[in-house]
């Protein structure tokens, strides 16, 4: 059986915004898409860039590294690292892009909840 942990309640993220939490060793960043909550690991997979210091528009948080982007509804990437073309493509070939993250969320009462990943191998 899966196991949740509360992150937040549902009024410290207001439509439209995400914020960043620390809870039991985890660091999750939390979205509010129109009164749908979504969760991602806060560190972007490309360089680890804290995707609570980027910018939210609509569905997608940009990183404020390198402008990577991904969807926060289930962490799709939608941009890898936009550094010029050149750059770009070595980037690319050496870090390959990969989605973020993305967290099983619920709600209870006004409390947002995710599920804890499984462990690492």
């Amino acid at each position: 059986m899966a196991e949740f942990i509360r992150v937040c309640a549902t009024s410290e993220v207001a439509p439209g915004t995400m914020k960043h939490f620390e809870v039991e060793g985890y660091d999750v960043l939390v979205a509010n898409i129109d009164g749908s909550f979504y969760a991602l690991d806060n560190r972007c997979p490309h360089m680890g860039g804290d995707l609570s210091a980027g910018k939210l528009g609509g569905t997608v948080v940009t990183c404020p590294r390198h402008s990577s982007q991904f969807d926060v509804r289930d962490g799709q990437f939608i941009q890898w690292a936009q550094m010029g073309p050149l750059l770009t493509t070595l980037i690319r070939m050496l870090k390959p892009p990969r989605p973020a993250y993305a967290y099983k969320v619920k709600i209870e009462g006004d409390a947002v909840l995710v599920e804890k990943p499984p462990p690492l191998d």
